[in-house]
């Protein structure tokens, strides 16, 4: 799930329809597949945003293909360990398949998350945007009145924030709290809280992008929890300059989009963790070919810093990548320099096959399971091909099942290895210019299979 800057809050792909990866159109109110008794939140909102302000640099060819196979094999760590927090696929609270959900607790500012606390459940785990954002709804009154608000240093008045995504945009205020994951502790972070009714203006004009996602029942989650590869959700080219889209402030019923010191931008949280603070592994175990009914996997804190999170000797593809997570893919002929990545918030396996039949919601429903590959290639020319499946969609979603690992979905112009990808595999983000013990200095994404 991704956001304007590049996907600012990765492609979270809620209902049955919406594209991933960096545009997708929005849908409307019903959105179904044909055999699907999931129900759907009102809107599909997407992690990877419709536009970015700085492009992608090409990607030089990698040396070497190794083979990945479609059947991988790993199992989460056990997630008792005080660096891992439960991350569960299942049917929730909003009934929407493939959204890896975790409990976040949100406490008083620099208060080392002990005070005025409240565990908010169901926020979507996405490795395809940066930091912490909540529905204000979501989050308990006692709580919520103890994030003090980031101000802008030339007027005084809190900042706003706009997240933009492909079939929607989130509006609110910009706040400090500590956020404790496990036994992890981050003191005053700056988090985004959605649909503040503290913010009486409204979100611009060139914030207002397709539906707004005001709440948890529209989005399907009681908010996003980004922990890929960097630090801050726009960086320094909104600390340079004013960024439609990003920052804002307000004065009576004007809104206006100024520039923010990194400090003061919405943050990764995981970098403010005493330990364990160079980056995360996503663990999801094997599901059969028609899905499961639910899933229970872990996120894991830290790399190369405790027994259970080793990528050091782990034989892992390590692939480094831009500052957004992405890297270079080569599918059927067609090259997307710098637009593939691997996004735990994006519902479904994201690419364009015209050899696949489609549905009218450009879901792929060959006749029988089709097998596919997809060569991938990072910045230190690291590459590998990865083999995956596709089902019928309209099949997999008549078995009222929510984790599935071979559903796709047409997508023109990027390739997206959403959730599917995740299931029997540890998936690794490691923090810009943090090290690892393998030797590698983020951003950088690895993965295992077995």
């Amino acid at each position: 799930m991704k956001t304007t800057i590049d996907r600012m809050v990765a492609c979270v792909v809620l209902a049955l329809l919406a594209a991933c990866g960096g545009g997708g159109g929005g849908a409307g109110s019903s959105d179904t597949v044909a055999g699907s008794s999931a129900s759907q939140p009102t809107v599909p909102p997407e992690s990877v945003p419709a536009s970015s302000p700085t492009a992608a640099a090409s990607i030089p060819a990698a040396s070497s293909n190794p083979v990945v196979s479609r059947d991988p094999s790993a199992l989460p760590v056990a997630n008792a360990a005080a660096n891992v927090v439960p991350v569960v696929v299942a049917p929730g609270a909003w009934g929407v398949r493939d959204y890896p959900m975790v409990s976040v607790t949100v406490c008083a500012p620099q208060s080392n998350a002990t005070k005025n606390c409240s565990t908010i459940d169901n926020v979507l785990l996405d490795t395809e945007s940066f930091g912490l954002r909540l529905f204000a709804s979501a989050v308990p009154a006692a709580t919520l009145a103890t994030f003090t608000p980031q101000l802008h240093a030339a007027t005084g008045v809190p900042l706003v924030e706009c997240g933009i995504f492909g079939s929607g945009y989130s509006w609110g205020t910009v706040r400090n709290a500590d956020i404790r994951l496990s036994a992890e502790v981050a003191q005053a972070v700056p988090i985004q809280l959605m649909s503040d009714p503290s913010l009486l203006q409204s979100a611009p004009t060139d914030c207002q992008q397709n539906t707004a996602l005001s709440g948890p029942s529209v989005f399907g989650a009681n908010g996003i929890l980004g922990v890929g590869v960097s630090r801050r959700d726009c960086g320094q080219q909104c600390a340079n300059a004013a960024v439609d889209g990003f920052y804002y402030t307000c004065n009576g019923a004007m809104c206006s989009a100024v520039a923010v010191p990194l400090n003061q931008q919405v943050a990764n949280p995981v970098q403010f963790f005493s330990t364990d603070n160079n980056g995360v592994v996503v663990e999801l175990p094997p599901v059969a070919a028609d899905g499961a009914q639910s899933v229970s996997g872990a996120l894991v804190f830290g790399i190369d810093t405790q027994p259970n999170n080793m990528l050091s000797g782990s034989g892992a593809v390590v692939l480094t990548t831009n500052s957004y997570g992405d890297f270079n893919g080569t599918y059927e002929g067609t090259t997307f320099g710098g637009s593939a990545f691997i996004d735990s918030g994006s519902t479904d396996l994201y690419f364009n096959d015209p050899n696949i039949a489609m549905n009218g919601l450009l879901f792929y429903i060959p006749s029988s399971t089709v097998s596919r590959s997809v060569t991938i290639s990072g910045y230190n020319l690291t590459s590998a091909v990865i083999e995956f499946n596709i089902g019928n969609a309209s099949s997999l979603l008549a078995t009222g099942n929510f984790a599935f690992d071979d559903i796709g979905h047409y997508l023109s112009f990027q390739f997206d290895l959403g959730l599917p990808f995740f299931f029997g595999r540890h998936v690794y983000y490691g923090i810009a210019d943090a090290p690892s013990g393998n030797g590698t200095t983020g951003p950088y994404v690895a993965f295992t299979s077995s």
